[in-house]
Parts: C-alpha cells; structure tokens; sequence
C-alpha cells in the first residue's frame, strides 16, 4: 500500500507543477470565468454604446401616425429620439447621408390599406431602434383598428391575453417541469465533463506511461512494484489531477452562478430550487467508475507503446468508445425512454453517461442502477487484471506497436516474468 501511495504522490506533483498543466489550468479558468460572465462583460463595454440615443427624421406619407408613434415610444424618449420630419425619403435619406440624422423612417399604407414602415441607416448592426419602432407601428395599428370595429382596451386586452396551460402528471414518482430542468442541466454537465476527462486525461495517463518506459524507468518499477499497484497508482495520480482542476473550475462556475442568481435568469432558476443531492452523489458515483473504466484501457493500452507520437493511434478504440456513448447521450436527453438508451445503459461502456442519464431524467427503478453498477464494477474488475498482466509485458516492448498483435505479446511476456 505504501508503493501505491508513493506512485500515486509522484505522478500527482509532478503533473501539477508542470508549466502545461499550470497554464492550460489558467487559460480554461480564464475562459470559464468569461463565459459565465460574457452577457454582463459585453454590457460593460458596450454600455454607453447602446445608451447612446438614435435620432430619427420621420417620413409620415399617413399624415396623421408620427404623433401616436411618439406616444408609444414614450417609454424610450433617451434611447430613440424622433427629431425632425420631411416630405419625401429622398430628403430623409440625403440628411442620414450628411450625418444629420442616425436614420430615417417612413411610414405609409400599401395598396390594402395596411400600414408599413421603412428604415434606413448606414449599419443594421444596432437592431434596438428598428426593433422598438416595429413594435410601436405595431401597437398604432391595433390601436386603430380597435376603434375602427368598436372594441374597448378592455376587449382587445381579453383576446390577447394568453391562455393558462399547465404541464402536469398523473405519476407520483415522476420529476416535475423545474426538476426536470435542473436534472437535464446535471446531466448535460457530467456528459461533457467524462467526455473531456476520458479524452483529456485518458491520453495523459497513456502518455505517462510510455514517457517512463521510453526512459526505462518501467523495468526497474516492474520488478519492485506489482503491476496492478503501478497502474491504478498512474490512474489515481492522475484523477486527482483532474479532480483539482475540476475543482477550481467548479468554484469560479458557483461564484459566477451565484453572481447572477437573481432568479430571472437560467441560473436564477437552476439555483432556485434545491439541488437533488441523491443526482449529485449518482454523479459523483458515475464519473468515478467511468474514469476508472476508460483509465485502465488508456493505460494498458499505452503500455504496449514506444512512442509518445503512438499514443493517440493506439488510444483510437477508447475515443471512438467515449465519443460513440457521448452522442447517444446527446440523443437521449431528447428521448431518454427510448429502447437504444435503455439497452445500452447497460453496457459497462455506456454506463456512466446513459444510466446516469435514466436516473436523472427518468424515476428508474433501484434495481435496474444496481445491476448496470454491478456490470460496471465488474468490468472494470477484469479489465484490472487482464490489463494489469499486459501493462507488466507491454512495458518491456520496445519498436513498432500493432495493437492486437501486441496485446498478444505483452500477455505471453507477462506470463515468463511470473
């Protein structure tokens, strides 16, 4: 125990200290913390920039709209400013063009009677104005027609106003609309978060170990060292890395939540209600095991490489593994009682993304989880020990790797050194 510890301690520290780790650790912190924040960052820069006020010249062919369209921009006097009036658009447009004005509007009726309206500016890249002059025109127009078939506000306010429709379920043990939501949002995270782990890490771990067998560090640890303890000391080593930084990115991630928690927004509502804390533990559960899983393929398989430039060919079956569990996943969040996500959710490697996903977004019975978590465990149990006796003969392999072939090698070499 004392070795595997020892193991577990070296690869940790010297991963952490490395100036890859330290900077891409600094630049995904940097991004995060940006992202969180990218509405209220733009809104900073570019406050006085959509505060600034658009002048207006109105062309009004009506003769009769541009007082009605001022009341109803009442509520945007300092935002939307109409300034001055002429007779034709020629001559409005002749004022934009000479910077006089930062538009011009006409207004007028088509053929039908309906009214229409025109902007004109030099850039469409501010969209507030036109957007509010749309919805004024809009608002004219009810206006008058309501008075022109004899409606009161009142009546008009009665057609408009939505009807009440409620999503409910006849089910006790079904999750509600706000639980649903919140559970998706869970699930949604883990999914991108094994998938990066196993992606990121998974290839860290490989690269570990071919980088001490190319130096010949292997044959002196493998003699002392069992091989199981070395390889699950390289995996906790390095998932304790990975756990580091996924906990600084988690405390920038729930500051910046909690920053905008003012229940308007998504995180408003994410944070309203409380976290199911039975999801966070099936999460924690389900990322642990589905790093171990995918960890011990990387390493045993990166035991039968030589070279650094091999790694990511031989890491090729556990990628296409992952990223095939990843979209089914992607499939499943729209349809998580589907036959293919139930069926597959019990394959140990699909297990941690779509039996996570059932138990997030579905009541699963218990003992559906507890038969596919026991397959899991299983499996990671026989790939522990058929990958323990390759990774003792693949680190005595040197030259050209062919995959299979080399699996092969590495289990009959592993069976002379006994």
């Amino acid at each position: 125990m004392r070795n595997f510890w020892i193991i577990v301690g070296h690869t940790y520290t010297k991963k952490l200290l490395t100036k890859t780790f330290l900077v891409t650790t600094a630049i995904t912190l940097l991004f995060v913390l940006f992202f969180m924040n990218m509405e209220r960052i733009f809104t900073m820069f570019e406050q006085d920039a959509e505060q600034a006020a658009t002048h207006i010249i109105v062309v009004d062919e009506t003769d009769e709209l541009i007082e009605p369209l001022r009341d109803q921009l009442q509520p945007f006097t300092e935002r939307i400013i109409l300034a001055g009036e002429a007779e034709t658009l020629e001559e409005a447009r002749q004022s934009v063009e000479a910077g006089d004005y930062d538009a011009a509007l006409r207004i007028s009726y088509d053929q039908q009677g309906q009214l229409e309206g025109e902007y004109f500016s030099d850039s469409l890249t501010q969209t507030f104005a036109p957007n509010q002059l749309q919805q004024a025109l809009q608002h004219v127009k009810e206006t008058r027609l309501t008075v022109e078939l004899g409606l009161s506000p009142v009546e008009l306010e009665r057609i408009y106003q939505p009807i009440s429709f409620e999503l409910t379920t006849i089910s006790e043990t079904a999750k509600s609309e706000s639980e649903l939501m919140q559970a998706q949002m869970i699930v949604y995270v883990l999914l991108f978060v094994i998938y990066f782990t196993v992606l990121l890490f998974g290839n860290m771990i490989a690269t570990e170990v071919v980088t001490e067998k190319s130096s010949r560090v292997m044959e002196i640890l493998v003699s002392t060292v069992s091989p199981i303890t070395q390889m699950f000391g390289k995996i906790v080593g390095i998932g304790l890395l990975a756990l580091t930084q996924y906990g600084l990115l988690f405390l920038v991630g729930a500051v910046s939540l909690m920053m905008q928690a003012d229940g308007s927004s998504l995180a408003g509502a994410f944070l309203s209600e409380e976290l199911p804390l039975d999801l966070l533990g099936y999460a924690i559960l389900f990322f642990l095991l589905g790093y171990f899983l995918y960890a011990t393929l990387s390493a045993t398989l990166g035991s039968i490489v030589s070279r650094v430039e091999d790694v990511n060919q031989v890491l090729g079956p556990v990628n296409f593994l992952v990223i095939g569990a990843f979209f089914l996943a992607m499939f499943g969040l729209n349809a998580p009682e589907s036959t293919v996500v139930t069926v597959a959710s019990f394959i140990p490697f699909f297990t941690p993304m779509l039996m996570f996903l059932r138990v997030g977004m579905l009541p699963v019975p218990l003992w559906e989880v507890i038969l596919a978590l026991v397959i899991l465990l299983g499996t990671i149990a026989v790939l522990a020990a058929i990958g323990g006796r390759i990774f003792k003969g693949g680190v005595l392999m040197y030259g050209k790797s062919s995959a299979l072939k080399d699996l092969k090698k590495a289990f009959q070499l592993s069976k002379q050194e006994r």
